[in-house]
């Protein structure tokens, strides 16, 4: 660069990049495996450049996908009247994609997606659900624990709790016995956690109902939450666990399809079984667009209760664009595809 017409800069870490990164920092093999896991859209999506890079080039847009490594050298130099930044994966601690907003936010560039703030605060789900009930929003209350010892205790729960890392993502170490009926057992999980990810466990009180996935890309600079789409997503047991989420996404996704182990969830829509829930999941999507900021391209994991109770559980800045859901949603809710609804996103920005 310099650039005279608008341009697209796609930033992404590669699960390699991260992979190499772990190793060298003393993670077993099999233990970095499964961390850089969750950057499975970033392999699943690159395959998808050259059509991405068409979409835009239909619509006068220059396309260019750049790996984090490179994106400080790149954002530098690029022009800030003829730039626009995605960020495709996040990420503060063991993933280092948040850098990519703040980045342009340093070189004036403008960005899809939402504050580099929230970059952070969503990948640290304690301080998250903290911000959460703070604005009034139903997300149950946590405790947190590192190995094996209580940072913040969680509250009673005649139903259990739940355990997952609190700074991972893609179901990467949640086993079938992360719902446990005895804190001490919590505690015992929080080891195996610390063991494997030095990473600390958040427990919440176990919370019944389906599993739901809110999902949002805002074609449009005003488009606002009328245009979520919210489905159940039917994976055949309580929740997910990481072998799961490993038999879906990148390259260990596509070794269990060819070994016959890939079993796709299932979507429904929320508002043909319970429109009630589904307006409610709707007015919570609002709040987090007008109260917390959610914008541009984001996603929400909700519980719902048979009789129309929702549970918040997190929300995503860096939704998996190129998973199952996401691009149901695209052919749902826009009629495209994933690369033609990416790019017609980037363009009406600039025609903005």
């Amino acid at each position: 660069m310099p650039q005279n017409h608008p341009t697209l800069i796609l930033v992404h870490e590669p699960e390699k990049a991260c992979f190499d990164r772990l190793v060298a920092d003393g993670f077993p093999a099999e233990r970095a495996l499964e961390i850089s896991s969750y950057l499975a859209q970033s392999t699943d999506l690159a395959p998808e450049f050259d059509e991405l890079a068409a979409a835009c080039e239909r619509r006068s847009l220059a396309f260019l996908p750049v790996e984090l490594d490179d994106a400080a050298a790149t954002l530098v130099k690029a022009d800030p009247e003829t730039t626009l930044v995605w960020t495709l994966t996040d990420g503060i601690a063991y993933f280092r994609g948040a850098a990519a907003p703040a980045l342009a936010r340093l070189n004036g560039l403008r960005t899809i997606g939402a504050d580099d703030a929230l970059f952070a605060l969503c990948q640290d789900k304690f301080r998250s659900g903290a911000v959460l009930g703070a604005l009034g929003l139903p997300v149950p209350q946590a405790g947190l624990a590192r190995d094996g010892r209580w940072l913040a205790e969680p509250p009673p729960s005649a139903a259990g709790w739940f355990v997952k890392p609190n700074r991972l993502g893609s179901k990467v170490g949640i086993w079938p016995d992360s719902r446990c009926h005895e804190l001490q057992h919590a505690l015992e999980l929080s080891r195996r956690v610390y063991a494997a990810y030095r990473d600390d466990v958040v427990v919440q009180p176990y919370v019944a109902g389906r599993n739901v996935r809110a999902s949002f890309l805002g074609l449009e600079p005003e488009t606002g939450a009328e245009a979520l789409g919210i489905a159940f997503v039917d994976s055949g047991g309580d929740f997910q666990t990481m072998a799961d989420s490993m038999a879906l996404y990148g390259d260990t996704g596509e070794a269990a399809k060819a070994a016959g182990l890939y079993s796709e969830p299932v979507l429904e829509p929320v508002v043909d079984a319970q429109p009630a829930a589904a307006a409610t999941i709707r007015r919570i999507a609002e709040r987090l667009m007008s109260g917390l900021g959610l914008r541009d391209v984001f996603s929400i994991d909700f519980r719902v209760e048979a009789d129309d109770h929702v549970h918040l559980i997190e929300f995503e800045v860096c939704p998996g664009l190129p998973c199952f859901d996401f691009r149901a949603y695209c052919r749902t809710q826009w009629g495209m595809t994933l690369t033609n609804a990416m790019a017609a996103t980037a363009t009406n920005r600039f025609k903005r």
